[in-house]
């Protein structure tokens, strides 16, 4: 939306569905994603008059059932469909001129880059035959109203970014957006990742500013009441992918996770793990029960959810609501406001005033800062107030002087968020991923018009081979949401959906030779999982892992997370967030006796090859325990795959390293610091240990007794007792999984 509008902030509402004569959904299986929502459609496609549905996904998913038209299309091949729908609109003469040429810039630039993208040569790309493609288009183009959604089968396959803008390009061209039954959703995977993006905690900076432009920066540095010099904006804010990148590279040393589970959400969960379980990283987890990453943190802030805390949250359609604190939470968990505010309290967080950062202590005082800090943007939420929100059903921003009970639409005048002084973001080049500087915005007269941003389809970097012949995509289902965190501890849902399966396409598996509900071995360049096979739904030559599972509740030693398989990209790469593996190998295992005979079905295996023995690991005297313990575990995860045996779940398992890194980490709280006046250099705090000081830490290393409180470097002992004390199970029911056998004793003094 900051690339076709200018700003973020979904232009439609939840009303356009009522009044829609066309639904065109682009990966996105609402069945599955948002049910609620889902229901309001079936409603009107059950009832008179009901509105065409349009379904773009590579599985028979319960929304393309229902479709008017179901558009099966290969694995990452968005753009060029969306292309050449686009070819169609011009071709045929569908485009609203009159809405195009007042309100909207760069028609001729989109019409040179579609032309390139003809029904017969897009069929071939994406494996739709032209008529259906061409029918699709027709209706699309010739209905009186559209309304369009998106969601991870766009934000999470093949040049992400540039499919949702031509996304929003269709809607721009026909001129259906601001209206009545026409607008479009680029949804949202959690119910509350809205207001999060609003107030800068998913990239971005608060109220929708652009850090580019000195002026926003200046503006919040005024409202922190901080000098601009310490407001970091020299860059947009760092993206997950980058923070692993400079995790790797040693430069951020401790990692703070909120209400997340990245072990099991992220891609390429070998690197992921890799990374979070390195010793010299220091892991806080806050969350409101015992997650996959919350057992690899050395420290986890047990945390309030929903009912036991108050506060406002935003729907996908701008609608605030308010939800109040229903029951106290559990022990000695806090909502995450109170840990935040205690935190820059203990922090002594103060503005250049010397007054305590924060403008306040309970939520409402805190939303009227936020109130003060979103004036005159577009998420303006100046003239709401905790008593308007309480008792209603929601009220959409903005809320201000010329809007004191919301706005259901935006861009109803014509006008976007485009102008260069209000802007989010100058944009970005769709297939470089190159940021657009000030001056090439300009280039563009937006001057408050939509930026019609069109893009050349780029072939994913893993296409199918030999080997690898098959593509994967990974979703959700109905009855589990995320990771599990809440829905696996559901008995009714968690009975529905027990576990994951990999869905294969019947020709596939008759090529193959695997039957329904049998276990497979699923492959690819970076891991492998171990699934049962549910055949059917794919299209061929595609298969399907729900990404929900990962080990919290794992009754055998089988991998089965999908990110197993996946790999990322750069949050700035053109196909950013393309987290979905392309390629993989079926593999079938049948265990007979106390033997498990591998059956190849297809492709080919690699020549077995004994590792010279120069090139064998031997021990590092010099190496520490735990990156031995690491070592050792990933050694047997190596094993397993070269034998074909079921993949382990974790590299390494904490359950085997975390007596490793207490050994070292509790030794490492002992050693003489550096003296950075000796250390100095240029551009860093502290040089590197001396050869004394790394004898001295192997020794207290070597002296170390397994057990000892988790330690930490440059840290008081109050600070470690105090560290300590917070190490607390998160819900009664898991409190054996943080304390027993083979893991640390359960502190004595629970208190605060």
């Amino acid at each position: 939306m900051r690339e076709s509008f200018g700003s973020d902030g979904q232009p439609g509402s939840y009303t356009d569905i009522d009044y829609t004569a066309c639904i065109f959904m682009v990966g996105h299986n609402m069945a599955a994603t948002q049910t609620v929502l889902w229901s309001r459609i079936l409603d009107r496609l059950d009832g008179p008059d009901p509105p065409k549905l349009i379904v773009v996904d590579p599985r028979l998913s319960e929304s393309a059932k229902r479709a008017t038209i179901h558009l099966a299309l290969n694995i990452g091949t968005n753009v060029a469909l969306l292309n050449s729908i686009q070819y169609l609109i011009f071709k045929n003469g569908w485009v609203d001129e009159g809405y195009v040429s007042k309100h909207v810039s760069n028609v001729e630039g989109l019409r040179e880059k579609v032309m390139d993208y003809p029904p017969e040569k897009v069929s071939k790309i994406t494996g739709i035959s032209q008529e259906r493609l061409e029918e699709a288009a027709r209706i699309i183009g010739t209905s009186e109203t559209l309304l369009s959604t998106c969601l991870q089968g766009v934000y999470q396959s093949n040049q992400a970014t540039a499919a949702a803008c031509q996304v929003n390009n269709i809607n721009l061209l026909l001129g259906k957006i601001g209206k009545p039954g026409s607008g479009i959703y680029q949804m949202n995977g959690q119910p509350t990742a809205q207001n999060n993006r609003e107030v800068g905690c998913n990239g971005e900076f608060p109220g929708f500013r652009n850090y580019n432009n000195p002026a926003h920066m200046q503006e919040l540095a005024r409202l922190w009441n901080i000098d601009f010099e310490k407001l970091p904006h020299w860059n947009q804010p760092t993206h997950v992918e980058n923070m692993l990148s400079y995790i790797a590279a040693g430069s951020i040393e401790m990692f703070w996770i909120n209400g997340t589970n990245p072990l099991v959400s992220l891609p390429n969960l070998p690197k992921v793990r890799e990374l979070l379980t390195k010793p010299e990283v220091f892991v806080v987890v806050q969350d409101i029960y015992l997650t996959e990453t919350a057992e690899i943190a050395d420290v986890v802030l047990p945390a309030a959810q929903w009912g036991e805390k108050t506060g406002c949250f935003t729907n996908v359609d701008r609608t605030v609501h308010l939800s109040h604190k229903a029951v106290d939470p559990p022990g000695e968990a806090r909502s995450d406001l109170t840990i935040f505010v205690d935190f820059a309290k203990r922090m002594d967080f103060r503005d250049k005033d010397g007054n305590p950062l924060m403008p306040g202590e309970t939520p409402e005082e805190l939303f009227e800062a936020w109130k003060k800090l979103s004036k005159g943007r577009p998420c303006d939420y100046s003239w709401l107030t905790y008593s308007k929100l309480t008792g209603g059903s929601g009220i959409q921003w903005p809320c201000n002087e010329d809007h004191p009970n919301g706005k259901e639409r935006l861009f109803d005048d014509g006008y976007f968020f485009t102008d260069t002084e209000y802007c989010e973001s100058f944009g970005h080049d769709l297939e470089t991923g190159a940021p657009y500087t000030k001056n090439e915005y300009l280039a563009m007269n937006p001057a408050g018009r939509a930026i019609l941003k069109p893009s050349h389809y780029i072939p994913s970097q893993e296409e199918p081979n030999e080997e690898y012949p098959l593509r994967l995509s990974t979703g959700r289902n109905v009855y589990q949401f995320h990771t599990r965190t809440k829905t696996g501890r559901a008995k009714v849902l968690q009975e529905a959906c027990p576990e994951p399966v990999v869905q294969v396409s019947k020709e596939d598996a008759e090529s193959l030779g695997i039957e329904d509900g049998e276990e497979v071995l699923v492959k690819s360049r970076r891991g492998a999982v171990q699934l049962k096979c549910q055949i059917g739904r794919p299209s061929k030559g595609q298969v399907f892992i729900p990404f929900h599972f990962g080990y919290w509740d794992a009754k055998d030693d089988r991998a089965r997370a999908a990110n197993e398989l996946t790999w990322g990209k750069s949050a700035h790469h053109p196909r950013q967030q393309q987290r979905k593996p392309r390629l993989m190998l079926l593999q079938t295992n049948r265990e007979m006796g106390s033997r498990v005979e591998t059956t190849l079905l297809q492709g080919r295996r690699r020549p077995h090859r004994e590792t010279p023995a120069h090139q064998r690991h031997r021990p590092n005297p010099r190496q520490t325990t735990a990156n031995r313990g690491a070592r050792v575990c990933r050694s047997l995860q190596a094993q397993r795959h070269r034998h074909r045996l079921p993949a382990q779940p974790r590299t390494p398992p904490r359950a085997l390293a975390r007596r490793h890194l207490r050994v070292s980490r509790a030794a490492d709280r002992n050693l003489p610091r550096p003296d950075p006046a000796h250390h100095a250099r240029p551009g860093n705090h502290a040089g590197p240990r001396s050869a004394e000081e790394h004898r001295a830490r192997d020794l207290h290393r070597a002296q170390a007794v397994p057990g000892q409180v988790l330690g930490r470097r440059r840290l008081r002992p109050e600070d470690l007792a105090r560290r300590a004390r917070c190490h607390l199970p998160l819900r009664p029911r898991p409190v054996d999984r943080l304390y027993g056998p083979g893991r640390p004793a359960r502190p004595a003094d629970l208190s605060r």
